[in-house]
């Protein structure tokens, strides 16, 4: 037996999510549609087929799962009750669109969702009655063979899901906020985004996973975005669940000629966390904007694996990504960017840019080009140090103490990640995160 499979088959492990898989698909379900059943029952095959990740696979082997692996965690079997007061703090001041989900449940006392012609969104449920076609049209197309393990065991638990629709024309003057609460331990949720934009269509998106414990849980989260013809997207993603628990996301972005679409990945808890995000450029003339940013210390680790895929000509990619990691905190990175044969006039750059805090933490970054076109411009950078001593140096000639001129070269650092988030309130909780975090370092 291998290392891997018996990271799935032996006791405490995925037991007790692998025997609730056991069950026909679709049978806590039975309102699901018969299209909806067979995209389960595939996924639940595929699942049997693959065998939870370990280091001897190269897109994992500087993530060990090992400690994952030793825990048992089962699916919510009492939901949590809030009060909007709970969550009040977690409101981001321009949304006036909130789809929450606790625990993997939709919630509706705690969302807020007002009649508007240029979105239509809510559950799975509630859209399968209004935008079956849609539906069948994208979910589980865009994620289909990413993500592997974590993605297909999301599809095999599909129960709900988010779903936003923005007609084609359409402007968004505010950003829909979907937030992903996580409040029991042990409990494992496969929360589900389907986002698609019509063509000539803007809107802006926040995905937000956050825990209000500081237990062991496990979010294995899946997002399928679909941006139209000459559509914008902004789209930021925050992880801020707890340092005990375990984040494994996927996303999956398909991108139409001449559309725009900007992501801010922002990594702050996990003690495992893992994000692949792919792009894919399948029309002419196509851009997209990747930024990221991980910040993390103890002994948490951070993963971020992105693939760009050029598949047609005249197409731009733009990507940054940073990690700041302290203690014996470990970040990886890995950015693939393929040029596909006849996608002439690509224009590509990639830059990866590692600071460590403390003499300990690690970090491993790897860019990756794969380019089969000729009339291309692609370039790409990767640099890990920590903080420039004349810099400091500078600082501390100006009146400041070595500490807060440190601190302060550390949130200018992160901070060029998330001045790029397009929605003011956020940046200020994000700003006011780095600065609480680079303070208790050493």
């Amino acid at each position: 037996m291998s290392t891997s499979t018996a990271m799935v088959t032996e006791p405490g492990a995925l037991d007790s999510l692998l025997a609730a898989l056991a069950l026909p698909p679709g049978s806590s379900a039975p309102t699901q549609p018969h299209w909806l059943k067979a995209l389960r029952a595939q996924a639940l095959e595929r699942v049997s087929t693959l065998t939870l990740p370990s280091t001897h696979d190269e897109a994992w082997r500087f993530t060990p799962l090992a400690a994952f692996a030793r825990q048992s965690f089962h699916p919510l079997r009492t939901p949590t009750t809030l009060q909007p007061d709970d969550i009040a703090h977690l409101h981001i001041a321009e949304a006036t669109t909130r789809l929450v989900f606790v625990d993997g449940v939709h919630a509706p006392q705690l969302s807020s969702v007002k009649p508007d012609a240029a979105l239509a969104v809510g559950t799975l449920a509630a859209m399968l009655s209004t935008h079956a076609a849609t539906l069948q049209a994208h979910l589980g197309q865009q994620v289909a063979g990413h993500g592997a393990f974590f993605a297909a065991l999301n599809t095999a638990f599909l129960q709900d899901a988010a779903v936003l629709v923005v007609p084609p024309d359409s402007s968004l003057g505010a950003p829909v906020h979907l937030l992903f609460i996580s409040t029991q331990p042990e409990v494992a949720s496969h929360p589900r985004l389907l986002l698609v934009v019509g063509a000539a269509a803007k809107a802006t998106v926040i995905e937000d996973y956050v825990a209000l414990i500081e237990g062991t849980n496990f979010t294995n989260a899946v997002a399928e975005v679909v941006v139209g013809a000459n559509a914008q997207l902004e789209h930021v993603r925050l992880q801020r669940e707890s340092k005990q628990g375990f984040h494994m996301a996927s996303c999956a972005v398909s991108l139409a000629a001449a559309s725009r679409y900007h992501s801010v990945n922002i990594a702050l808890g996990g003690q495992i966390s893992r994000l692949d995000l792919k792009v894919t450029q399948t029309f002419d003339g196509s851009e997209c904007t990747l930024d990221g940013l991980a910040l993390i210390d103890g002994e948490q680790l951070a993963d971020t694996h992105t693939f760009i895929d050029h598949a047609k000509p005249h197409g731009t990619s733009r990507q940054l990504h940073k990690c700041i990691v302290g203690g014996t905190a470990h970040a990886v990175f890995n950015g693939q960017v393929m040029v596909r044969p006849g996608a002439q006039k690509t224009d590509s750059a990639q830059s990866s840019r590692n600071l460590l805090l403390s003499s300990r933490a690690q970090v491993d970054t790897q860019p990756q080009l794969e380019i089969f076109a000729d009339d291309v411009k692609c370039t790409h950078g990767a640099t890990v140090g920590q903080l420039d001593s004349d810099e400091v140096f500078y600082l501390q000639s100006r009146g400041l103490s070595e500490r807060v001129a440190r601190n302060l070269l550390t949130y200018a650092f992160g901070a060029e990640v998330i001045n790029r988030i397009p929605v003011a309130s956020l940046r200020q909780q994000l700003e006011q995160t780095v600065l609480e975090q680079t303070t208790g370092q050493p």
